[in-house]
């Protein structure tokens, strides 16, 4: 995987603050304790997971643009 961008280093970042926080949920809502879960939503929401294709990457990171504006 290449380096993430800053669009991509700053939602990792949010995600992650929500996770410490307390704030993350999964599912239907669920608080999420697991940090490697944590990490897994911070990557699909920022559009670098290694298991999506380039695709679903960019829809995934197109939609989290749009709900942070």
């Amino acid at each position: 995987m290449a380096a993430p961008s800053s669009r991509q280093k700053r939602i990792t970042g949010r995600v992650m603050h929500e996770f410490k926080h307390g704030e993350l949920k999964s599912g239907r809502g669920g608080k999420v304790k697991n940090r490697r879960q944590a990490i897994a939503i911070a990557l699909e929401e920022a559009g670098a997971s290694k298991y999506e294709s380039r695709r679903r990457n960019r829809r995934n990171l197109q939609r989290t643009e749009g709900k942070e504006t």
